[in-house]
């Protein structure tokens, strides 16, 4: 398993993994579909970090760092479209992958922020546990804002 940021070749293994977030159809292929991926690639802001099991993408997460005038001018991160392939959950693909991802924040960011939705709550949940916003200071640990 090799942990990594997205290549160029990638593009059609991330979006058949991302056909298991939120029941994305798989989009056809387009000029416009191509542009944007380019787009993303050229954004070094723009972070798409995945799980690679002999070139299949199993699992992946995207950073977003957001310049910010406050803080020190220091940026943000943001964390979004976490999902790990349903035969390989429970592993700790996606833990693997969010850590990458800090890793990468913590060279310039103050904070870094992770939005989830669940769609099948778990046992325990409250309702706000299932739209709430995770705040983790680089420097300390997580803190549950809700939404």
């Amino acid at each position: 398993m090799e942990l990594r940021e997205i290549r160029h070749s990638d593009l059609k293994g991330l979006l058949e993994l991302y056909r298991q977030l939120h029941g994305n159809p798989m989009p056809e292929e387009s000029d416009s579909l191509v542009a944007l991926w380019n787009e993303i690639l050229g954004d070094k802001n723009h972070h798409i970090i995945v799980a690679d099991d002999n070139g299949k993408i199993v699992s992946s997460c995207v950073l977003l760092i957001v310049p910010n005038l406050t803080h020190q001018q220091r940026p943000y991160g943001l964390i979004e479209n976490v999902i790990t392939d349903a035969d390989y959950r429970k592993q700790g693909l996606a833990t693997a992958c969010l850590d990458f991802a800090r890793d990468i924040a913590k060279k310039s960011c103050f904070l870094q922020a992770m939005q989830t939705r669940r769609a099948s709550p778990r046992k325990n949940d409250t309702p706000q546990m299932r739209c709430a916003v995770f705040l983790t200071p680089l420097w300390g640990k997580r803190q549950l804002f809700v939404q």
